[in-house]
C-alpha cells in the first residue's frame, strides 16, 4: 500500500478534514486526521493495519508484542498485532499519572515488541508509552504509526516506521497565520464547539 493509497483510504472515509483545528497537543492546524472515521470500518482498518504490519516486519523482523497507548492506539495496535500474529497489549494511565502497563500485561524476557500508534504529531504520547516500557524484561525494537504528521521530525528516541509521512504545519495559539486565524477553531471530539 502506497502513501497515496493510505491517504485515499482516509479521504474516502471522511477522515481527512480541512479547516482550523486545535489538536490534542494544544497546537493549531489547518488539517485534522479523524482516525476514528477509519476505525469504524473493520475492513478498511484491516487494510491499513496489514500494510503497517508489512512495514514493521520489513524494518524490525518478527515481533511478539504490539504495545499501544490507550485509548487512540488500541484499535490500530490490536489490528496490526493480528496481522503480525503477535499479542496486543496497551499502556494506560490514571488521571495525572504516567502511562503504565496494567491488567497483568507484560513483555516477557526474550520477547520482541514494537510500539504502534495511530498518528504521531509531536511524539509526546509515543515517548510516554515507550518510557512506560523501559522496565520490561523484553526488548522494544522500534515504533510504528499509520501517519507521521511531523514530517519525520518527531523524536521518539528510537526508529519510527510510518505508512505515510506528512509535513503538516502546526502552530501555537499565539502564532497563527492570518488565513488560519480568520477561521473559527474547533476541537474535534468536543462536538466542534468554538474554542476561545
Amino acid at each position: 500500500m502506497t502513501s497515496d493509497d493510505v491517504l485515499a483510504e482516509f479521504r474516502s472515509a471522511g477522515a481527512l478534514l480541512e479547516g482550523h483545528f486545535v489538536l490534542s497537543s494544544g497546537l493549531h492546524s489547518a488539517v485534522f486526521l479523524q482516525k476514528m472515521a477509519i476505525f469504524t470500518d473493520p475492513v478498511r482498518t484491516a487494510r491499513v493495519c496489514s500494510a503497517l504490519a508489512e512495514r514493521i516486519t520489513a524494518r524490525y523482523g518478527k515481533v511478539d508484542y504490539v504495545v499501544s497507548p490507550a485509548i487512540g492506539g488500541i484499535v490500530p495496535g490490536y489490528e496490526t498485532a493480528r496481522a503480525l500474529g503477535a499479542k496486543a497489549i496497551f499502556v494506560e494511565r490514571d488521571p495525572g499519572k504516567p502511562f503504565a502497563l496494567r491488567r497483568g500485561f507484560q513483555i516477557p524476557k526474550g520477547a520482541r515488541a514494537v510500539m504502534v500508534e495511530d498518528i504521531v504529531t509531536t511524539g509526546l504520547s509515543s515517548r510516554e508509552c515507550l518510557a512506560a516500557l523501559t522496565q520490561e524484561p523484553g526488548e522494544v525494537v522500534g515504533a510504528a504509526c499509520l501517519i507521521d504528521r511531523s514530517g519525520g521530525k518527531a523524536d521518539l528516541g528510537m526508529p519510527l516506521v510510518a505508512l505515510v509521512t506528512l509535513d503538516i504545519p502546526n502552530y501555537p495559539a499565539d502564532q497563527l497565520p492570518p488565513e488560519l486565524a480568520a477561521i473559527p477553531a474547533v476541537k474535534p471530539g468536543s462536538r466542534a464547539l468554538p474554542v476561545g
